[in-house]
């Protein structure tokens, strides 16, 4: 099974939990093992699996992104989002998540996160559910 989801973004940068979506696609392919694999098809954007616990640990990791790049520097790209471009490629466009049992094997504490760091934007999020 294969699904495009579609992701609003309200701020230039944020983290957005994506897992119930995710979940949604899983279970109308009534796969119940396999792989899911998540992709973000954009420069600007990128996926990770991290805490869903406290909102402080997307807080964290977007503002020490943004200590390590900030949005103007000495970049050559002049478009006004070099920053984005590298933080995306430093978090990466995609996940692969374990199916098992009709479910995402993730930590007590793990979730999939959408992550902007060029918006608000209307986004795109590449989904396919592999049995196996």
């Amino acid at each position: 099974m294969y699904e495009i989801l579609t992701i609003q973004t309200k701020n230039r940068v944020e983290m957005v939990d994506i897992t119930p979506m995710i979940q949604k696609v899983l279970d109308k392919s009534g796969v119940k093992d396999g792989l899911c694999v998540v992709y973000v098809p954009h420069t600007t954007a990128a996926v990770t699996i991290n805490e869903n616990a406290d909102p402080d640990v997307q807080r964290d990791i977007l503002q020490h992104l943004s200590s390590l790049i900030p949005v103007s520097g000495e970049y050559r790209h002049m478009e006004g989002n070099a920053d984005a471009h590298i933080k995306a490629s430093l978090v990466g466009s995609s996940e692969t998540v374990i199916v098992e049992k009709g479910s995402l094997v993730l930590g007590t504490w793990q979730s999939v996160f959408f992550c902007e760091f060029d918006g608000p934007r209307t986004r795109k999020c590449h989904v396919k559910i592999i049995e196996g």
